[in-house]
């Protein structure tokens, strides 16, 4: 009786194991996590997935022995995919760096804009506390020479010399006509003829050429690192639009999603390989370095020129003891000014008459040999007419709180400019950390599950 039950419960039993084998291994060849993985990533249709992994399938790039979940379609969108993610990360690395040097170019212009703004008062406040005759007049001069100033130091294509002169050639018939010679005004032609003599007669002695020297100096450092923090973000919007080829592009695939055809979403390239593999595809910004750690150092140069000894602030500072001076001396050489300005003005009088009345000397010939101007040679105030200031553009006045220093911006902007002195060199780490898991004992190499 025992004999015929046991064979029986054996049979059922071996049967229950076999059963629980089958549901086991049909688990384990499903797609689904392949599935979900293809769905959270957006990588493209679900239809293209199979529910189980097929053994006769042609693929170009994740080619393996054995059954895929993989199809052309998928394997398609897999290299459209990682192209996508590799430069949005490439993207959010340059981001930083170009972040860095845009937010510091604008604290380093904002801070300008603050000493030119301050400069432009402090003058502003002499000509109306000690030379109120001509400051109405002479304001608008001023807003303009700030104003180039400005575009100056911003990397605007203008000669600050030329700003400066053009500056005191419309300074001379103020001081001439108001202080000079007080009450004989600096409007119309005789104002004109004052502007053209200006730099013949040379009425401000050598405060002009000194103060566009020094100007010159200290603005000129300024003018290069804007420049040079400009052609920094110019590089980073180059890395941003990074080309892959399609080996790069084939390979990208292979490290991160051929492993997916197999049911092994969670693995992690080795590292070694995601280097490697980063490398090859990332060659030509590596071709980078090199110039990038020069540009570093050139920033570095520039940056400690620009806050160091306060060389920018003392200069603009200076402004307003350059112009008080030069008044100061056409008004000392006053007696000494009037018979070269009439011999000067003499001398050009008689070479514009000379000249035929032809285009562009026409106007110059008729102005010349007008009563006004003749009677202008024997500073006759009856023939001056006063006639109104162009107005000139006036620069944007600064913020109202008080930027921080060029020396604490400096600071700081160096302080991070160095960390990224190897940005180009080590971008293929930076690329693979984010990709690679060191805790894993096991990783992908590309063509199967490896010891770390």
């Amino acid at each position: 009786m025992s004999r015929g039950i046991c064979p029986r419960v054996n049979f059922w039993w071996i049967f229950a194991v076999l059963f629980l084998v089958k549901v086991v291994d049909v688990g384990t060849y499903s797609c689904h996590e392949v599935k979900t993985a293809f769905q959270v990533r957006q990588i493209g249709p679900l239809k293209w997935v199979p529910e189980t992994p097929g053994t006769d399938v042609e693929l170009l790039v994740c080619k393996h022995q054995g059954p895929s979940c993989c199809t052309r379609k998928m394997e398609e969108s897999y290299q459209v995919a990682v192209r996508r993610e590799t430069l949005q990360i490439v993207r959010s690395y340059s981001f930083e760096l170009k972040y860095l040097i845009s937010g510091h170019t604008t604290a380093f212009q904002d801070t300008f804009q603050y000493l030119l703004s301050f400069s432009q008062g402090h003058l502003s406040s002499l000509l109306e506390d000690t030379y109120s005759p001509l400051s109405r007049e002479a304001l608008p001069h001023v807003n303009a020479l700030f104003s180039s100033l400005s575009l100056y130091i911003r990397g605007h294509n203008l000669s600050l010399e030329a700003a400066i002169a053009r500056f005191y050639d419309n300074l001379f018939p103020l001081v001439y006509g108001h202080l000079v010679n007080p009450g004989m005004g600096a409007a119309g032609k005789s104002g004109e003829c004052l502007r053209a003599t200006r730099q013949d007669i040379n009425p401000f002695g050598p405060h002009p050429n000194t103060l566009a020297q020094e100007l010159r100096r200290a603005l000129g450092t300024g003018r290069a690192l804007s420049l040079a923090l400009a052609e920094g973000t110019e590089v980073m919007n180059a890395t941003e639009h990074v080309s892959l080829t399609k080996e790069c592009l084939r390979g990208l695939t292979k490290m991160q999603y051929c492993s997916h055809c197999r049911g092994l979403t969670l693995i992690k390239p080795c590292m070694g390989y995601c280097l490697n593999v980063m490398r090859g595809c990332l060659a030509s910004v590596a071709e980078l370095d090199e110039p990038w750690r020069r540009y570093v150092a050139a920033l570095e140069e520039l940056t400690h020129a620009v806050a160091g000894q306060h060389s920018l602030e003392l200069a603009l500072l200076g402004v307003r003891e350059h112009v008080n001076e030069a008044i100061l001396h056409a008004q000392l050489h006053g007696p000494t000014l009037t018979a070269t300005n009439r011999s000067t003005i003499a001398q050009h009088a008689y070479f514009f008459l000379s000249l035929p009345p032809s285009p562009p000397y026409f106007v110059l010939s008729s102005f010349c040999s007008s009563p006004c101007f003749l009677c202008f040679l024997f500073l006759h105030p009856s023939c001056l007419r006063h006639s109104s200031i162009l107005s000139s553009f006036t620069m944007k006045p600064s913020r109202n709180d008080k930027p921080r220093s060029l020396k604490k911006i400096s600071r700081e902007f160096l302080s991070y400019v160095q960390r990224y002195k190897s940005f180009f060199a080590v971008l293929p780490e930076m690329l693979c950390e984010g990709e690679t898991v060191v805790e894993d004992f096991t990783c992908w190499s590309g063509d199967d599950v490896v010891e770390r």
